[in-house]
């Protein structure tokens, strides 16, 4: 009684000096520009200075285990992906935390589904007619990803999973070659984060097949969802909020109210809906749940790909 009491006083006092977001990321990645576009609001909501920390290396160990290893006070918070909660624990048995037991959930901030796009030559104008090419040509198409291991490797990978296709994984050193292959046709379809093949597909020098999130997306709306075609698929890019474990509940819920309110701020919203992003603003106890899905989920489909990295 006397703890929980300690905690809720702290949380009523809670906080008194600036709070620090350790993003495990070089500036200009997509966590850093969702919680670049909330901190001001959020800084507003509690009081006090939000200080924006980028610690990348390592494939973001470094920030994370820096979290990971901090006073469970609320003052240092960890902003990651879904690749380095979910994913990136299979492909790294060696990791100097567990992303599951280490992290409390706050918040998932933001989500954005790929987009799956083909070279115009594939003669392919929607999802059921890819996968029938795809059938009558076993092993004759390529995909590209933006590395082994990569969400969007793990995005082929599962559609090939889901509807029994036969392709070849061509893996490039960043989303940047990817792209530039397909679009010179050395390669014949992707899966890709919206922003960087957007003006392709408007252009006519990409074609959209579907989206990969359950339902269509508001930013390109005329693009069917994978879906609808195969049932159940769906892949996320999703950024979350994240305090040591241990820190007090009544914190956590501050801060997920908080986050919450910065969020569904208009301009926030309507910022990172130009850089393909949706605001969630999650429960704790949701986030916490789709994250433990989405672990169990990926366990396998790392297996199959036989990625590592060490």
């Amino acid at each position: 009684m006397l703890v929980l009491t300690a905690g809720v006083a702290h949380a009523q006092s809670y906080p008194t000096k600036p709070i620090r977001i350790v993003i495990p990321y070089p500036p200009g990645g997509g966590t850093d520009i969702v919680i670049r576009a909330v901190s001001g609001r959020l800084s507003e909501r509690l009081g006090q200075p939000v200080v924006v920390d980028n610690r990348g290396g390592a494939t973001g160990t470094i920030g994370s285990e820096s979290v990971a290893h901090a006073a469970p006070d609320g003052y240092t918070l960890l902003a990651h992906t879904n690749a380095g909660i979910t994913i990136l624990p299979h492909l790294n048995k060696k990791l100097p935390y567990d992303p599951i037991k280490d992290f409390a959930p706050v918040t998932m901030a933001a989500s954005s589904p790929y987009l799956m796009v083909v070279n115009p030559k594939v003669a392919a104008t929607s999802v059921a007619q890819f996968i029938a090419l795809a059938k009558a040509k076993p092993g004759e198409l390529n995909y590209a990803s933006s590395g082994n291991g990569a969400s969007t490797h793990l995005a082929g990978l599962l559609f090939c999973q889901m509807t029994g296709v036969k392709m070849v994984h061509i893996p490039y050193k960043g989303s940047g070659p990817a792209t530039t292959e397909l679009l010179a046709g050395q390669v014949q379809m992707r899966f890709s984060s919206i922003p960087p093949v957007l003006q392709h597909v408007r252009s006519g020098r990409l074609r959209a097949l579907a989206v990969t999130s359950m339902k269509r997306f508001a930013l390109v709306p005329e693009v069917p969802a994978v879906a609808e075609t195969v049932p159940g698929f769906e892949v996320l890019s999703w950024y979350g909020v994240f305090a040591p474990t241990g820190t007090p509940a009544p914190i956590v819920k501050k801060l997920n109210a908080d986050f919450a309110a910065a969020l569904n701020s208009p301009d926030v919203k309507a910022l990172l809906a130009t850089d393909g992003s949706e605001v969630v603003a999650s429960s704790p106890d949701y986030f916490g749940k789709v994250i433990k899905a989405e672990y169990a989920r990926w366990a396998p489909v790392v297996k199959e790909s036989g990625a590592k990295i060490d």
